[in-house]
């Protein structure tokens, strides 16, 4: 008993003195970071706690606001999880306005009803784009609509006419990651454009097809074809609500994308053109032109009453939305979210009321509202500010929720951790997990803002290494 008893007081001093060896390492390598070349002019900051009791282990500027890219998703997803619940649901419902005649006719409109989902139509789940408007086509000819005498209407009344969070850079908007919110939203607001590079850097590249189809919107092609290697800078600038994209940048020779992806200036109206045209090759005309509760707002039109609603579809829960979220970065989910926050806390759905209710929430869990300057939900902002101490004791008081098992599952693991990475223009940042072999776990926010040069990431990870 007494030899067992000595084992096991050996043992957790080895283990005590392990761990302590490992902070101690770690605190060198992230001097060693500090001190490095590429962070002369930056500012850096770790935060590591004990994932068990919230004990701070080593901090290093950790109560300096900083950009923090994506790793803004895992303050957003927290929130969203808190506040709308792990099982939430989006819902998206087709109706129709006048009356349907014996011969079947509509004498009226159908109304695409949008909640502000943010993955009708993406090809990540079952609702993908063809099976959405194989659903509605049912649903019409289910309740005898042949032909229509009105038009196809998208509602996206729920969150307003602005798109996109104020601070966004323009070079971001119009390209797939820059794409905003909708209150009816569709493909995940983006389309594809594929492209083909000259022979030569004197030649032009060219446009082989958008897909799908938009020819609604008039593409001005500014690309040069650029050296071998040099890959995709192409950009496009394509506001939202606007019918013309100019792509600008360089698309590299012997590049192995088919194209880019770019933002969908108005979604609302591409889902109610997909269906009216859809409708169209079925046999089911329209004698008028697709369009939206907003233009016809513009237009001093009023939107008529709803005569019955045929069809809901029903998004994937939080659970599943925050797993694609996470682990593919997607900007669009942290903005609809967050105005979807704003709406359930009975706020208007707004960016800046989503921001609002975000700080709110975690003030009143202790978290000082000042190291918390949220400008959007997903971190593409520069303007945002957080503090590495911020964000890891919100992870670490996300261990504590019932929900925290789907949260964990969606973060990506990097350099052998579970951790959300983040960059923008001169931000490198990491939030989130880690086990070491010992079987010790922490929390780990790092971030460095305004480092020089390229490769920053290695050597981020040369420091998070000191842990395994």
């Amino acid at each position: 008993m007494k030899f067992s008893k000595l084992l096991f007081i050996l043992f957790i001093s080895a283990t005590v003195a392990n761990a302590q060896n490992r902070i101690q390492n770690l605190e060198k390598a992230f001097n060693t970071l500090l001190n490095d070349e590429q962070a002369k002019h930056a500012i850096a900051s770790l935060c590591v706690l004990d994932a068990n009791t919230g004990k701070i282990l080593y901090a290093k500027n950790e109560q300096i606001g900083l950009a923090t890219a994506s790793t803004l998703k895992t303050i957003t997803a927290a929130t969203a999880f808190s506040i709308l619940g792990k099982d939430f649901q989006f819902q998206t419902t087709l109706a129709y306005t006048g009356n349907i005649t014996a011969d079947g006719t509509l004498k009226g409109n159908l109304i695409i009803i949008g909640s502000g989902d943010p993955t009708l139509g993406s090809w990540r789940y079952q609702n993908k784009e063809n099976a959405v408007l194989n659903q509605w086509v049912t649903a019409i000819k289910s309740v005898g609509i042949k032909k229509i005498e009105g038009s196809v209407i998208g509602n996206d009344s729920l969150f307003g006419t602005q798109t996109t969070p104020e601070g966004w850079v323009w070079q971001d908007i119009g390209n797939y990651y820059g794409a905003g919110t909708s209150g009816l939203a569709w493909r995940e607001n983006q389309f594809d454009i594929h492209l083909k590079p000259g022979i030569s850097t004197a030649e032009e590249v060219k446009i082989i097809k958008t897909v799908p189809e938009t020819p609604y919107i008039q593409i001005v092609n500014e690309l040069k074809t650029g050296a071998a290697g040099t890959g995709d800078r192409g950009y496009a600038f394509l506001p939202p609500y606007t019918g013309i994209a100019y792509l600008r940048g360089s698309w590299g020779m012997g590049i192995g994308k088919t194209g880019i992806s770019v933002a969908l200036p108005d979604p609302a109206f591409d889902c109610a053109y997909r269906l009216q045209d859809t409708l169209k090759r079925l046999g089911i005309a329209t004698n008028q032109s697709a369009t939206t509760t907003r233009l016809m707002a513009l237009n001093k039109q009023a939107v008529p009453g709803i005569t019955q609603k045929i069809s809901t579809i029903s998004s994937p829960t939080l659970s599943e939305i925050t797993y694609w979220f996470l682990k593919k970065s997607i900007n669009l989910y942290g903005e609809s979210l967050l105005k979807t926050i704003a709406l359930k806390s009975g706020k208007a759905p707004t960016t800046a009321k989503g921001a609002e209710t975000e700080v709110n929430f975690w003030a009143d869990k202790g978290i000082e509202k000042s190291a918390l300057n949220i400008i959007d939900g997903s971190g593409l902002s520069p303007g945002d500010r957080i503090t590495t101490s911020a964000m890891a004791n919100i992870l670490f008081q996300a261990q504590k929720e019932t929900w925290f098992a789907d949260y964990y599952k969606a973060f990506p693991e990097y350099n052998g951790m579970k951790i959300k990475s983040g960059t923008i223009n001169d931000v490198s940042a990491f939030a989130g997990y880690h086990t070491d072999s010992s079987g010790n776990k922490y929390i780990v926010v790092i971030n460095i803002n305004n480092y020089s040069g390229s490769g920053i990431n290695k050597k981020l990870f040369r420091v998070l290494d000191e842990l395994k």
